[in-house]
């Protein structure tokens, strides 16, 4: 399926802005392992096929166990993660779905028993910045790998 508009190219100021967010967020304060399950869970929330694809890919170049990819979408029922992961994940559900409430003081106190403010800041920029991402892929629907060999994505053998 073609990609519906250019977007990197129609607004290039603006995606090179995104593009200098996100690779700020990769020298953040927050666990490559937490990153990668984020985007993944929030792109699976969001239902972006291009995202989920790349990120799922990024994970796996990282060392990540292909189960436990399987059981991300069912991370509270699976014993695969461990309590700080839940909570990041928690935490995501909740800055993603954005309850019509607000966020508890409660839902709040949880991640902070995991995450510095400092790291609790730095994990909802990369929160909403995927979030951002999804919108895009969403609206415009990019190919499903077509950044996989600018990325080094293709060396290993999702196809």
């Amino acid at each position: 399926m073609p990609i519906r508009i250019n977007y990197p190219q129609l607004s290039h100021e603006s995606y090179k802005i995104l593009m200098s967010l996100e690779q700020s967020l990769a020298g953040s304060s927050v666990d490559k392992t937490i990153r990668d399950l984020i985007k993944i869970r929030v792109s699976q929330i969001n239902g972006c096929l291009f995202c989920n694809d790349m990120h799922v890919k990024e994970a796996r170049t990282h060392g990540e166990r292909e189960l436990r990819l399987h059981h991300l979408a069912f991370w509270h029922e699976s014993a695969l993660f461990n309590p700080k992961e839940k909570a990041a994940l928690e935490w995501a559900e909740l800055v993603t779905k954005m309850p019509g409430k607000g966020i508890e003081d409660k839902d709040f106190g949880k991640a902070r028993e995991f995450f510095s403010e400092k790291e609790l800041s730095d994990l909802t920029f990369i929160i909403g910045t995927i979030n951002m991402w999804n919108r895009f892929g969403v609206a415009f629907r990019p190919n499903p790998g077509d950044l996989d060999k600018i990325m080094g994505l293709d060396k290993i053998g999702l196809v």
